[in-house]
């Protein structure tokens, strides 16, 4: 037997999964580490724990397999997107702390951006909105507050990358400087139409060139793995941001298939083909993937607050103590009383892009209980997830049957069946959930000709359906709820 392993680098945790060659899921390890907030709206990681974590969970996977690593054919990378390093070209050690995408810190360097009219050239070559989300902006950020990173930058001494990059360079021999096209894609400073970085935007952000990475297919060999972390060489021959290796994993090859994560935040992508589609709607247009030389589009929406609006329920409110005890909640009371909570902690995503949003609950009664919060705040991941698939079915013109989801909230049977309510189509849970790894496993596996076209398309399989219980008046008037509190949430913290 033969296997394929990914490395899952994601917001809060790093983990290893490990494929056979037929596809099935062998093992899984996640560790956890630290989020740092050294100030209000900042987010941070410590590097080296993304790194040491990622390599521990890939080792604590193999010995839990008991796969010989001599197996193993190649090796996937797939990572938490945007958030921002700075590290040493000679040394690889890191200037400062990973800024993470949450962060909200460079939204000032935004609106500079905006009032010197580089709002519409932002979105005319990357396809993205000007958002403080994004990498630019943090790089700008690094470049100008850590002592002696201009010059060393200007002299090309440092190398600037998201996280596929940090792990790229510091897991494999050659010690690489590349990134993916979808990395790259998310960065603001990448046109996508024309597949290089954009000198425009670099010169306005005050970026030099001999900092970027070199940007490669989301599906070829880029190095071999260090052997004193395994013991054996393994080809790494894929990266891809966490959501695009999840679009690819969920097996959305054709236009207009559509799937959700519910990961820290949701993140709903639509293929679109080879030609990009421009949005009206507020959302980003992205590349899907890169294989070839080719890049496929796509079109996505980003929920800030997920999976960790029920993290905020259970570690900062005490409200529950398990994820897993919210579904028990939300089941236990007929509906949310009326009230709504908006999870706009960071601000409001696709399709509002509200920087100065804030975490906002309505409709507090006498009669509102714990029980009625909790399954508000599971209701949130749902309408949120509604709001950016109408907005995506107005660009495109083109409209999914079914859903299909992942992430570790698609576990929540509640939180899925309300989100079939809510959309009046079918959600799909796949039998793999872990599609984030298996997109980066059948990148991987495809670039050392493990899996070929007929096998990518066969990995996928339902486990759930989940099916509209709702009728259209009930749905209608949740919605109108929804979007009432939505408006008293947004621009709390402007200026």
């Amino acid at each position: 037997m033969k296997y394929v392993v990914a490395l899952d680098q994601g917001t809060t945790s790093s983990r290893a999964v490990l494929f056979d060659e037929t596809g099935a899921l062998v093992a899984a390890r996640g560790i956890e580490f630290p989020q740092l907030y050294p100030e209000p709206g900042w987010v941070e990681h410590n590097p080296e724990d993304i790194l040491s974590t990622q390599i521990d969970a890939l080792k604590e996977t193999m010995q839990a397999a008991k796969v010989d690593p001599k197996d193993i054919l190649a090796v996937g990378i797939t990572n938490q997107r945007e958030t921002t390093l700075l590290w040493d070209r000679a040394s690889g050690k890191p200037l400062y702390n990973a800024i993470v995408w949450q962060c909200r810190r460079t939204a000032p360097l935004v609106e500079r951006l905006k009032q010197d009219g580089l709002g519409s050239v932002i979105r005319d070559h990357t396809g993205l909105v000007a958002d403080a989300y994004f990498s630019g902006t943090k790089l700008q950020w690094l470049l100008e507050h850590v002592d002696g990173a201009r010059v060393r930058a200007d002299a090309g001494e440092l190398c600037f990358g998201t996280v596929d990059s940090w792990l790229a360079f510091h897991l494999t021999n050659e010690r690489v400087h590349v990134t993916d096209a979808t990395n790259a894609a998310r960065t603001m400073l990448y046109n996508i139409y024309d597949q290089a970085w954009d000198s425009l935007l670099l010169r306005a952000m005050n970026i030099p060139d001999a900092l970027l990475p070199k940007v490669v297919d989301s599906s070829q060999v880029i190095g071999t793995l260090r052997k004193d972390i395994l013991g054996v060489e393994i080809p790494v021959a894929a990266l891809a941001g966490d959501q695009h290796a999840a679009l690819y994993g969920q097996g959305c090859f054709a236009s207009g298939m559509v799937k959700n994560t519910y990961g820290t935040g949701c993140f709903l992508l639509m293929n679109t083909g080879l030609k990009p589609v421009r949005s009206g709607s507020n959302l980003i247009t992205t590349i899907a993937w890169r294989i070839e030389g080719v890049p496929r589009y796509a079109l996505e929406g980003s929920v800030f607050m997920g999976g960790a609006t029920i993290q905020w329920l259970r570690d900062e409110l005490k409200m529950i103590t398990t994820a897993a005890e919210s579904e028990r909640c939300a089941l236990s009371v007929t509906d949310n009383n009326g009230v709504f909570l908006v999870p706009a902690f960071t601000g409001l995503g696709a399709p509002y892009w509200d920087m100065y949003a804030r975490g906002t609950i309505v409709g507090l009664t006498r009669g509102a209980n714990r029980n009625h919060i909790v399954r508000a705040a599971l209701e949130s991941i749902a309408f949120q997830t509604r709001d950016v698939l109408e907005a995506m079915i107005r660009d495109s013109g083109l409209k999914p049957s079914v859903l299909r989801v992942d992430g570790g909230a698609s576990r929540n049977n509640f939180l899925m069946q309300f989100q079939a309510n809510l959309l009046g189509i079918q959600v799909l849970r796949p039998v793999v959930t872990e599609t984030t790894a298996l997109g980066a496993a059948m990148l991987a596996a495809r670039a050392v000709g493990l899996w070929d076209a007929n096998k990518l398309q066969s990995i996928w399989a339902p486990e759930n359906r989940f099916t509209p219980s709702i009728d259209i008046a009930t749905r209608e008037r949740l919605c109108a709820g929804w979007s009432k509190a939505v408006e008293r949430a947004k621009g709390w913290a402007d200026k």
